[in-house]
């Protein structure tokens, strides 16, 4: 269950419907812009492309098909999203702000509704069978839809005859989406907390079981590179526009101040923490504002294109904006990412470069908890993972950053709580004995 914080006064509270309204909004906005690219029937071709085809990572539905019908499909899978949180009643919370924009980011290179409902179907079956609201799998089935290609791969490209594939491939999914609440319960305490993924890693390891199993009866699966390029000024502009005005809209619910901001920034970020309950809608909303118009800086500075995964990237992150992540944890993570790409020769203008700066903000919180140091070291540790370990999974997991930060953290958070107790203890030995103390342990001993 989330962190209850004590609401700061002063601050304006706002309806579950008003920010049904700014999810919707997010949705349409992406709709519309798909019309400014391509026609309406190159975006319904387009769309049925997306349905029928393979989507493994990095599969940019932009290349793919056209921009107009990437988009298209992220607004109605950012529709289908909201509903799903509507019918299961459950409040638009910080956490369900994030799965939202994280459905509507990987919308654009690899999610769509085939491949997203049997997985759904799985998570909101376990509720069903172990007799819980379905709001205890909200999370997991939206966050889930991140082995949406296991889905397609097993009905389009592993050369079943169609029938079988997509009984093959819905079943994987249906089952993909059944273990992952109860998996995900588990792995949060692998991590700590502190990769906020967490699904992303239970993900990864439901991904390598059926990818290991694939292959063992000798169903080859590659990852792919289908990127788009040469679209950078559109995008900047459809993505300062965005951003510009939820800057606004968040100053305005926050009555034009700065109030709760200054606390979000303060938290480590580490799961769960809802900066809506921490420190209200319009500090929530400006500090995802402060996050997209960042992340959308650093590509642009670093000379990269921004396309379909970029864009998955960058709402991700402003998605984490209401859910753990905020510029002064984020920063380390990505400065790291980007050192270690100049060291070991990488292309930090590479589209997987950037989006592992990106998505290597689930790390967020080792910055946000143990400094800024800890916090480059963490992403340079990142860096060096995600780019090795794809292989595992195939890429029918599209949060491979999420698998490979739960690594990580799980490596290096047990390495920093034994540092810090081993300080703590010198630090008491240092600490000058008092002989009254010294004279009652000694007769204690008699």
């Amino acid at each position: 269950m989330p962190h209850r914080y004590p609401t700061l006064s002063g601050i304006a509270q706002y309806s579950d419907k008003f920010k049904y309204s700014l999810l919707i909004s997010f949705a349409l906005f992406l709709g519309v812009s798909a019309f400014f690219f391509n026609s309406p029937q190159e975006i319904w071709q387009g769309n049925l492309t997306i349905l029928t085809s393979p989507a493994n990572l990095l599969t940019d539905y932009m290349a793919l098909t056209n921009v107009g019908a990437a988009l298209f499909n992220a607004s109605f899978m950012t529709l289908q999203a909201v509903l799903l949180v509507s019918l299961t009643g459950a409040r638009v919370s910080g956490p369900v702000i994030a799965a939202v924009l994280t459905v509507a980011g990987f919308s654009l290179f690899g999610k769509n509704f085939y491949n997203s409902m049997p997985i759904v179907a799985g998570a909101f079956a376990y509720a069903k069978v172990t007799k819980v609201p379905l709001e205890r799998s909200l999370l997991g089935a939206l966050f889930g839809t991140a082995l949406g290609p296991l889905v397609s791969e097993l009905s389009f490209n592993v050369g079943l005859d169609l029938p079988v594939g997509i009984l093959f491939g819905i079943g994987a999914g249906f089952i993909s989406g059944f273990l992952i609440p109860p998996l995900a319960h588990h792995f949060v305490t692998f991590t700590k907390g502190f990769s906020l993924y967490n699904i992303g890693f239970t993900c990864g390891i439901i991904g390598t079981f059926f990818i290991s199993l694939m292959r063992n009866f000798g169903f080859e699966v590659e990852t792919a590179s289908i990127l788009a390029s040469g679209y950078n000024l559109p995008f900047s502009i459809m993505l300062y526009v965005l951003f510009g005005a939820m800057l606004l809209l968040g100053f305005w619910c926050n009555r034009w101040t700065f109030k709760g901001l200054k606390r979000i920034m303060r938290h480590s970020g580490q799961l769960s923490t809802d900066y809506i309950e921490l420190g209200g809608l319009g500090a929530t909303l400006t500090n995802m504002a402060l996050l997209g118009i960042a992340t959308t800086s650093y590509i642009l500075l670093l000379g990269g294109e921004i396309n379909g995964p970029i864009i998955g990237g960058i709402f991700t992150v402003v998605g984490f904006g209401a859910f753990g992540k905020n510029l002064r944890n984020v920063t380390p993570i990505i400065i790291g990412v980007t050192l270690m790409g100049h060291f070991n020769y990488q292309d930090n203008h590479s589209t997987a470069v950037i989006i592992a700066a990106l998505f290597g903000t689930t790390l967020a919180p080792m910055a946000g908890r143990y400094g800024t140091i800890v916090g480059i070291i963490t992403g340079a540790l990142h860096l060096t993972l995600v780019m090795n370990i794809g292989y595992l999974h195939g890429g029918v997991n599209l949060y491979n950053n999420g698998f490979s930060g739960g690594l990580v953290a799980s490596m290096m958070v047990p390495l920093l709580e034994a540092l810090h107790v081993h300080q703590a203890n010198q630090r008491a030995l240092r600490n000058p004995i008092d002989p009254a103390d010294e004279i009652e342990n000694y007769q204690r001993s008699k």
